[in-house]
């Protein structure tokens, strides 16, 4: 089997695991980068798109596969405009999702949060729980939504509020036990390999708690 795989975001933490995780499966032969800027990475997988995803609908022609991963967000911190972070969260997931349905992409597979709702009042989670509506509405035979709590691991760019809450959720993750296991804080590796496996052995549900990523990515 050989198969094509579509990357939204292979320049984030998560993305470019996912995308390390890919190219080490024999399984794919080509994968598919949609990006602002090149990953700059090198291998024979690789087709690189370098487009403006905010006009992702204009790449309708090279946006075909078996599978999308969607690993894009951004943050309140990093884009304080309103409108452009809706574009980005928003945005980008859903016209993925239509293009997907569009191209008969059957397998999809996109990053949301814990507390996702599309009737919350904060305007992040609301936001992501309208997204997460609309890429359910496409209907496409394998969509799973993946709600992880704080992301771990090392970014490049300079967050200090992220970085105090990493320090302290991995003092409580231990306290964490039972219903509250969603809330600890979980390593993009295990969220990337989650995607992979979900993509590869489709599961009941559509969305994954943050408790059952880590479960998902233990199995393998």
């Amino acid at each position: 089997m050989s198969k094509t795989a579509i990357i939204l975001g292979a320049t984030g933490l998560t993305g470019g695991i996912l995308l390390e995780k890919l190219l080490a499966d024999k399984r794919y032969s080509t994968i598919k980068l949609f990006s602002r800027s090149s990953v700059e990475v090198t291998s024979e997988k690789i087709q690189e798109f370098i487009v403006d995803l905010l006009q992702l609908e204009n790449h309708s022609k090279d946006f075909t596969g078996d599978e999308v991963y969607c690993c894009i967000g951004t943050t309140a911190s990093k884009t304080k405009d309103k409108e452009k972070y809706k574009k980005i969260d928003y945005g980008i997931p859903v016209t993925a999702a239509k293009l997907s349905k569009q191209n008969g992409i059957e397998t999809f597979v996109v990053m949301s949060s814990m507390g996702a709702n599309p009737d919350s009042s904060v305007f992040y989670n609301k936001t992501k729980g309208e997204m997460e509506r609309d890429v359910l509405q496409q209907k496409i035979k394998n969509t799973f939504i993946l709600r992880p709590s704080l992301i771990g691991g090392n970014r490049d760019e300079k967050r200090i509020g992220e970085k105090i809450g990493k320090i302290i959720m991995s003092i409580l993750n231990p306290l964490f036990v039972g219903a509250l296991k969603k809330y600890r804080m979980i390593h993009p590796e295990k969220i990337a390999s989650c995607m992979k496996i979900l993509a590869n052995k489709p599961e009941k549900e559509a969305i994954i708690s943050s408790d059952k990523i880590l479960l998902i990515a233990n199995t393998k």
